[in-house]
């Protein structure tokens, strides 16, 4: 489970209504919705809150550094509060559905020094594509 709620509290970052009904939707594990997902399960909370100030919150989070931003194909972009744990993402390639993966290995290791053509690598993003359970069902 995420701790977005306790990271924004002990950064103290001030919560406001609307910032915190955001924080707490985001909060939780697998969580990535997109920005119009957070604003509808915001309004349930908080009815008065505008897309405006959902945006900017998500935003303002993302510059924080304690949500990420997640773009896994040409679908809206989605927000993972899971931003201080290293992990990776599998999508199902028919519905979007993301989940958190945190495979053991060192993918940044798994890069050959003649590959990496004088970069200096300094992060990795694995996405996994597949199809999920409820859609090969489907």
């Amino acid at each position: 489970m995420s701790d977005l709620l306790e990271r924004l509290r002990g950064r103290g970052w001030r919560m406001t209504a609307q910032r915190r009904v955001v924080a707490e939707v985001l909060d939780g594990e697998h969580v990535h919705m997109t920005a119009d997902e957070v604003h509808s399960r915001a309004v349930d909370k908080l009815p008065e809150i505008s897309r405006a100030t959902v945006y900017n919150t998500l935003g303002e989070l993302v510059t924080l550094g304690e949500v990420l931003e997640v773009a896994t194909d040409k679908r809206a972009k989605r927000y993972d509060p899971n931003a201080h744990q290293p992990h990776h993402h599998l999508v199902c390639a028919r519905c979007g559905a993301i989940r958190d993966v945190h495979p053991t290995g060192n993918p940044l290791a798994d890069l050959p020094d003649s590959e990496r053509f004088g970069f200096t690598v300094s992060d990795v993003e694995v996405t996994y594509r597949g199809t999920c359970p409820n859609c090969a069902t489907a």
